[in-house]
């Protein structure tokens, strides 16, 4: 496997980075920041090189994954430009990756026109998870893009969780979901918890209890394969408690405001996208 390259370190450029240290060894690695420290300390906790800026970054890996904020991408781009063109002229092509929410392909190959050819380029919507690898990864490129650039980038990632390929047109979708969706699931986890508690259960136990039966109840839907609805109607008895629970879920619009969340979560990436 050839270098790579991750130019921003912060949670999700971080993450992605300690993945790839795990799938290509860190010796193939290569870490760049805006303020240089933050890199310099995660290079020698993975044991990977680090670079001085983007321009070094670029011209040491051949995969550049490009972790910054979608407002910051247009100047990091112009700004990578003129080492593109030197590495293109010296025989060095380089493939770059997106990991900015909203950015579409075709915009970023516009902050690229100075590159003087066409700049291999893809996307990748993570989401947090891929820190303790069981992440769901949305991967997309353009028409006609190289499949070796392709299954380059998944074998990059493939320690980070679940890698999906999907076209463009869908990625706005699924980060509302996959991407924001962890942050949706969290408060639900402290609700249960926080129910739990006035419940009467400890703290401690009650945030356990919670988050293992979340945890398990996402692995029942994937692993059996059965719907959401089915499973929810095995767990309910006639007149029971559960029954009640779910009653009251439903009176407080608990799906609708789940549904409205990921409305949201798409209209604004959408927005960041323009």
């Amino acid at each position: 496997m050839e270098k790579v390259a991750f130019i921003g370190v912060g949670n999700m450029g971080g993450a992605l980075a300690r993945a790839a240290c795990k799938a290509v060894g860190p010796d193939r690695v290569v870490l760049a920041n805006r303020t240089a420290a933050k890199a310099s300390a995660l290079a020698a906790e993975l044991g990977c090189a680090v670079a001085k800026d983007s321009q070094e970054a670029v011209r040491m890996a051949r995969y550049v994954f490009l972790c910054v904020k979608p407002q910051g991408m247009g100047e990091l781009l112009r700004g990578t430009v003129p080492t593109l063109s030197q590495c293109h002229e010296a025989g060095a092509d380089k493939v770059l990756v997106s990991v900015a929410a909203g950015l579409r392909l075709d915009s970023l190959q516009a902050e690229l026109e100075g590159a003087g050819y066409r700049v291999p380029l893809l996307r990748v919507m993570p989401n947090t998870c891929v820190a303790i690898g069981r992440g769901m990864t949305a991967l997309c490129a353009r028409e006609g893009e190289d499949e070796t650039h392709v299954r380059g980038v998944e074998e990059i990632l493939r320690e980070t969780g679940q890698v999906e390929r999907l076209p463009e047109h869908m990625m706005d979708r699924f980060a509302a979901v996959a991407g924001c969706g962890p942050a949706f699931v969290y408060p639900f986890i402290e609700a249960l918890a926080d129910g739990g508690v006035a419940a009467g259960l400890p703290r401690g136990q009650a945030l356990a209890y919670a988050a293992q039966t979340v945890l398990g109840a996402a692995a029942m839907v994937l692993e059996t394969g059965k719907h959401p609805g089915q499973l929810k109607d095995e767990v309910c008895s006639p007149g029971g408690s559960t029954i009640a629970g779910v009653a009251e879920l439903e009176r407080r619009g608990f799906r609708g405001a789940a549904m409205d969340a990921v409305l949201a979560a798409w209209r604004r990436n959408i927005e960041l996208g323009g």
